[in-house]
C-alpha cells in the first residue's frame, strides 16, 4: 500500500531534471540565440585573448563548464564554443577541452532522460513486444557500441540526438561515455583546428567555414572510422545468416 502510494510522486521527481532541461533548453533557444555566436567571438576576442593570458587554468576550466552547460541544456552555439577552444587554447588543448565538457555534458541528459523518461518508455516497449522499437533495440544492444560510434562519427546526426535516442533505448551508460567520448573526438578536432586559425580570419574579415567537415579530404577519413565501426555489425550479420542457411 505504501509504495503503491509513493509510486506517483516518485515518478514525478525523476522527471524534474529532464523538465529543468527542456526549460531551459527552450529559454535559451530563445534567449542565448545571438549571444553565443561567431559574431560575438569575434567583437569579444581581445578582451577573451586578455583574460586566457592572466589565467590560463581557469580560462579552461571556465571553458569546459561553459561547454558542458551548453550540452546538458541543448542550447544553442556547440560549434561556436569548439571554434572558441580552438581559438584561445589552440588544437591542443583546445579540443580536449571541448570533448571533456561535450562528453559529461552529453552523459548529463542522457542520464537525466534515462531516469526521467527513458525507463518508463523502455518498459513500455518491453510490455508491448514484437513492434519495429523492439527489433530496433535487439539490433543495437547486439552491436551496442558499433551503434553508438557510427551516430557519433556520422556528420548528419545532431547531436541531441545521438544523446536522449540512446536513453530510450536502454543503453548501458559505459558504453554511452566511451562512444561518446572516442566518437566526437574528429568532429572535434576539425572544428577545433579552424577555430586556431580564427586569428587569421578575423584579419581579413571573413567568416570561418563550418562546412569544413563535409570536403572530401576531411568527410573521408572519417566515413572511414565509420566503416570500421560498422564492420562488426557486417560480421555479425554475415555469420547469422550463414548459420541459418546451414
Amino acid at each position: 500500500m505504501n509504495d503503491t502510494a509513493k509510486t506517483p510522486d516518485t515518478g514525478f521527481r525523476k522527471m524534474i531534471p529532464l523538465g529543468i532541461i527542456a526549460l531551459v533548453a527552450g529559454g535559451g533557444a530563445f534567449f542565448l540565440r545571438d549571444f553565443l555566436s561567431f559574431e560575438t567571438l569575434r567583437d569579444n576576442r581581445e578582451m577573451l585573448i586578455a583574460w586566457r593570458d592572466s589565467n590560463y587554468l581557469l580560462a579552461g576550466l571556465v571553458f569546459t563548464g561553459v561547454y558542458i552547460l551548453v550540452v546538458t541544456f541543448s542550447l544553442p552555439g556547440a560549434a561556436v564554443m569548439t571554434l572558441t577552444g580552438g581559438f584561445l587554447f589552440g588544437v591542443f588543448p583546445g579540443a580536449l577541452f571541448s570533448v571533456v565538457g561535450a562528453t559529461i555534458g552529453a552523459i548529463l541528459i542522457f542520464t537525466a532522460a534515462k531516469t526521467g523518461l527513458g525507463d518508463m518508455l523502455h518498459a513500455k516497449m518491453q510490455a508491448q513486444g514484437g513492434g519495429v522499437m523492439e527489433r530496433m533495440e535487439k539490433g543495437l544492444h547486439e552491436n551496442e557500441i558499433s551503434y553508438l560510434m557510427l551516430m557519433r562519427l556520422v556528420p548528419a546526426i545532431p547531436f541531441f540526438v545521438a544523446n536522449l535516442a540512446p536513453a530510450f533505448l536502454g543503453v548501458k551508460g559505459r558504453n554511452f561515455a566511451l562512444t561518446t567520448f572516442f566518437g566526437i573526438m574528429p568532429g572535434s578536432i576539425v572544428y577545433t583546428s579552424v577555430g586556431a586559425g580564427l586569428g587569421d580570419v578575423f584579419a581579413a574579415g571573413k567568416t570561418p567555414d563550418l562546412g569544413i567537415i563535409f570536403q572530401p579530404n576531411i568527410l573521408g577519413p572519417i566515413l572511414g572510422l565509420c566503416a570500421l565501426a560498422a564492420l562488426p555489425i557486417v560480421i555479425k550479420s554475415f555469420r547469422k545468416k550463414k548459420e541459418t542457411s546451414q
